[in-house]
């Protein structure tokens, strides 16, 4: 298959620690020192509508990319807490880089765990570790043919894709010139898609999430995989999550960092903002105190919820087994929660902010539109409610991905 343009870099600088509590204070000090990078190249992202090219090469070299890669293929594979606390971490800072972050890291981490050993070869020559983007929803199709599939179509909110060198995309097999519902994921160099520039969005502008497509791409047996693709080639128990297992909880990380970097931006305003008709601090008001100290509270508890349940889900695939679907529609709708509390917190720090807070300058703002367009996606939707609630009335068709 060809290659991207794209030059690969190795995995010069990680060196994750072998204890998983070592490896979680390392990424977050990392993180820590990518502060003043992350929020240096905003205004480029929001302008060119994908992240400032010091940025990527800035979390790559942090090996951020590489948080839910397996080991022996030079990732982190870190534990649940800890990919959460780093992408909640990075979320905080700069929103698209916290964007960006969670989903190249679980595109290379799924073609990492699942991939034979011919189509890893090729990914990662030489031990380089490239940058991956794509769309799981099946939005195109593959034809079985000799070897391999041939396949076809659009898909879209491909974020971080102007900076991927592979692409992963969700497909349903055709036989027989009929859509079946067997799903397939085809993996294929960025190079060969056709990105399209359609990325003008009102939040999380710097995620380049662009549309691309293919027309009759030849995609080899080996570079595919099935949505249920059980026990993983690599890796550990990361890999035995099932699907809301293995993505719900970063949205709820990227979530609580935008609402925690509101409610932190408000407060440090607080003591010099007036507001009113006869000025007075905001500090000194009990209305916004109250409202402070609610939101506080709310953004605790939400990220309270989604570590209990994460470590239950830790503890069952530690084990072996693969948690059931009502701890996974569980892990899914405490996301939901945590995005929903962290956007009335956002919302509330932006009311607060005043006239001030309508200004491009403004991180209100931009925590508004970043975590409303976040709020957009199917994994943290209504309908996740819904689902934890049948699980709870002991419905028997449930399922945590309806």
């Amino acid at each position: 298959m060809p290659t991207t343009k794209n030059k690969l870099r190795g995995p010069k600088g990680w060196s994750f620690p072998d204890d998983p509590a070592d490896v979680r204070i390392a990424l977050l000090a990392k993180v820590g020192n990518l502060t003043e990078t992350l929020e240096a190249g905003v205004d480029e992202g929001e302008k060119n509508g994908t992240l400032a090219s010091g940025v990527v090469d800035a979390l790559y070299d942090a090996g951020l990319f590489a948080i839910k890669l397996p080991r022996e293929l030079g990732g982190a594979e870190a534990d649940l807490v800890t990919q959460m606390e780093v992408i909640e971490a990075v979320s905080r800072i700069e929103p698209s880089a916290g964007w960006c972050t969670m989903i190249g890291a679980t595109g290379i981490g799924l073609i990492g765990a699942h991939l034979p050993c011919e189509a890893i070869s090729q990914i990662f020559p030489g031990g380089s570790v490239p940058r991956s983007a794509g769309a799981f929803m099946p939005m195109g199709t593959a034809e079985p043919v000799d070897g391999g599939y041939l396949v076809n179509g659009r898909w879209s909110f491909a974020s971080g894709i102007r900076h991927s060198h592979w692409l992963s995309a969700g497909t349903l097999v055709v036989r027989d010139g009929k859509s079946t519902d067997e799903y397939i994921r085809a993996v294929f160099p960025t190079s060969d898609a056709v990105i399209h520039d359609n990325w003008d969005v009102a939040g999380l502008k710097g995620t380049g999430s662009c549309d691309f497509s293919v027309s009759g791409l030849f995609v080899p047996q080996a570079f595919t995989y099935p949505r249920a693709a059980g026990e993983p080639k690599r890796g550990g128990p990361l890999y035995r999550l099932g699907w809301p297992g293995f993505v719900a909880y970063e949205h709820a990380a990227f979530a609580l960092g935008v609402g925690r970097r509101a409610l932190d931006t408000i407060v440090g305003e607080a003591g010099t903002k007036n507001r009113g008709l006869q000025p007075s601090r905001l500090a000194s008001r009990p209305s916004f105190q109250k409202s402070i100290g609610e939101c506080d509270l709310r953004l605790r508890a939400a990220r309270t919820l989604v570590i209990q349940l994460l470590g239950e889900a830790w503890d069952q695939a530690n084990q072996g087994v693969i948690p059931g679907p009502q701890l996974q529609g569980e892990m899914r709708s405490s996301a939901t929660f945590a995005t929903s509390v962290a956007l009335d917190v956002v919302t509330t720090a932006f009311r607060y902010g005043g006239g001030s807070a309508l200004y491009t300058t403004s991180v209100l703002q931009r925590c508004l539109r970043d975590l409303n367009a976040a709020a957009q996606h199917l994994m943290v939707g209504d309908s996740t409610y819904e689902n934890h609630g049948q699980f709870m009335l002991g419905i028997l068709d449930a399922d945590p991905m309806k």
